[in-house]
């Protein structure tokens, strides 16, 4: 009934949330040669929501099958009932996604993957998702810092891409090249928000 009244009088609920999980172990690498390939992917699909939408999927599906590796998270959003509001949001932590640390991808490097693994293997990896979606669904709107919940999240994300309910996303990652390396006191630096699950 209430989504009626909304509609009626003319009220979208427009939620932009953000998600980071930070996964560590010696395992963790391969998870950044998804996110290479996804932003590649979202880049030559310029903005193409059902494309983003479905490397998202992608994303959330290796994220849950590395779920042994989770080791802190956090997130964080707000309720608009303005389009441009929410929007202005979406930019905001667009911004400050971007500014943490090896969050920069180089779009002109190879993807590295064919080089000799000589080269240093980080063991911490932080992913950051930004969805921007209308409605309600109480699985991303909750504190996601235990596994159970942040499992939940991750459904709920591949759900709002499924039923076609995002209106942005935006992945950033760290490190986002194969090579560079997130120590420690980086993340206690960089991603102060971490809990621990």
């Amino acid at each position: 009934m209430s989504n009626l009244f909304n509609k009626m009088i003319g009220r979208t609920r427009y939620v932009v949330c953000r998600l980071f999980l930070h996964l560590s172990g010696s395992e963790v690498a391969p998870i950044l040669g998804v996110l290479n390939r996804a932003a590649r992917e979202a880049i030559d699909a310029d903005g193409d929501l059902e494309v983003l939408g479905q490397e998202l999927v992608e994303i959330c599906e290796t994220l849950l099958r590395y779920d042994e590796y989770w080791l802190s998270a956090a997130n964080e959003g707000d309720v608009f009932w303005s389009e441009g509001e929410a929007g202005d949001y979406v930019n905001e932590l667009f911004t400050d996604s971007a500014q943490r640390y090896g969050t920069e991808f180089d779009f002109n490097s190879p993807s590295g993957f064919d080089e000799p693994l000589s080269i240093p293997v980080t063991r911490n990896v932080v992913v950051m998702l930004t969805a921007a979606y209308e409605g309600e669904v109480p699985d991303l709107e909750t504190d996601l810092s235990n596994i159970q919940a942040l499992k939940e999240g991750l459904k709920a994300l591949i759900n709002l891409h499924q039923k076609h309910k995002l209106r942005a996303i935006q992945v950033h990652f760290s490190p986002a090249q194969l090579g560079d390396e997130l120590t420690n006191d980086q993340l206690l630096q960089y991603f102060p928000e971490l809990i621990p699950l």
